[in-house]
């Protein structure tokens, strides 16, 4: 084990459970990723958590976009809204636009617009949602799950790598 994973082998089931489901919303994920550890470094992490991720049912994956919030609504998490954090300045008319755009998304495919959306301005994903309203049910599905592995990613290594994401390990045992 490595220091970027040794605190996160330690936890509990249930506090490993709760840690994972602040990365990725899915509930099979979660208990799949806590029940392998432990893992000899980050690297291993990411990868099973990227196989995982990738071969859930879709009902998993639906389970995972709840935990999502709209592109350029305000973030009901610290994750999102770190994520989407270049949206919060954007002109006002982008933001209106957005709002239309993700309702004409949901309408289309019946869930959230998810896009990996760390850096990237409210232009930009703008045109990106505008281009993923072109496509079919099956390739957007497809692209989907690509997102959220690269989101998950993103979350899993913060939550390696940063004290504050995971449980004080000199708490208080009840």
């Amino acid at each position: 084990m490595t220091a970027a994973t040794t605190r996160f082998d330690d936890l509990t089931e249930d506090e490993a459970v709760a840690t994972l489901l602040a990365c990725c919303a899915s509930p099979q994920w979660a208990a799949r990723i806590a029940a392998a550890r432990p893992y000899a470094d980050l690297g291993a992490l990411l990868e099973y958590a990227d196989t995982v991720l990738t071969n859930l049912p879709d009902s998993e994956i639906d389970a995972a976009l709840a935990g999502h919030p709209r592109i350029g609504d305000r973030p009901d998490n610290a994750a999102s809204a770190r994520e989407q954090s270049a949206v919060t300045d954007a002109d006002r008319a982008v933001l209106a636009d957005l709002r239309e755009a993700n309702e004409q998304y949901e309408r289309t495919f019946g869930h959230v617009y998810l896009v990996c959306a760390s850096g990237r301005t409210a232009e930009e994903l703008l045109a990106v949602l505008r281009t993923r309203l072109g496509h079919d049910a099956a390739t957007e599905r497809l692209i989907l799950r690509d997102e959220l592995v690269k989101i998950t990613r993103l979350r899993l290594t913060r939550m390696a790598t940063d004290d504050e994401f995971l449980p004080d390990p000199d708490r208080k045992q009840t």
